[in-house]
């Protein structure tokens, strides 16, 4: 299995959006945001050109820069998954992955310091991170076997200026 983990794109500012709304799993992407993740879907294509499942947490965000990535792959279902939302735990999200049975190639879109929590677990089985994905951030990571704490490899990681560029044909 190939893991695909992306993090949401730029999103309202927190703060500013809490002054004025009570339910930050409502926060939007901005234009910015979105004009930039077509750019990373994009780039995301050129170097996973497949996925069969599209997973993202069910905050606003996460699931409006997976229909963006869907969009690059042609109209993907994006599914939503509680595993993937801010605070759900390492264990929960491994859980899911692990009940996925075989599948060639799943991304998920979600949250820091949740993802690289996530990434870091899978790579080394440590309880602090090691890396942090930015905003519209990128990596993919390959299992020779089965799904587990330590099992990965890491394959790339890219920042959302390089997905862009690869878009471009930079």
């Amino acid at each position: 299995m190939r893991l695909l983990v992306v993090r949401h794109a730029i999103a309202e500012d927190r703060e500013a959006y809490a002054r004025s709304h009570r339910d930050d799993a409502a926060r939007p992407l901005t234009s910015e945001g979105r004009r930039k993740m077509e750019g990373v879907a994009l780039g995301l294509r050129q170097l996973v050109p497949t996925i069969d499942l599209l997973a993202a947490s069910p905050f606003r965000r996460a699931l409006d820069t997976a229909e963006i990535i869907a969009q690059a792959y042609e109209g993907q279902r994006v599914e939503r998954v509680a595993e993937l939302a801010p605070g759900a735990g390492v264990d929960r999200f491994l859980g899911w992955l692990a009940g996925l049975g075989p599948r060639p190639t799943v991304a998920v879109v979600g949250h820091e310091p949740d993802l690289s929590r996530i990434v870091c677990t899978l790579l080394a089985d440590t309880n602090g991170p090691f890396l942090e994905l930015r905003k519209g951030a990128a990596c993919l990571l390959e299992f020779p076997s089965a799904v587990g704490r330590g099992a990965a490899t890491l394959d790339w990681f890219l920042g959302p200026k390089h997905l862009r560029r690869l878009a471009a044909g930079d």
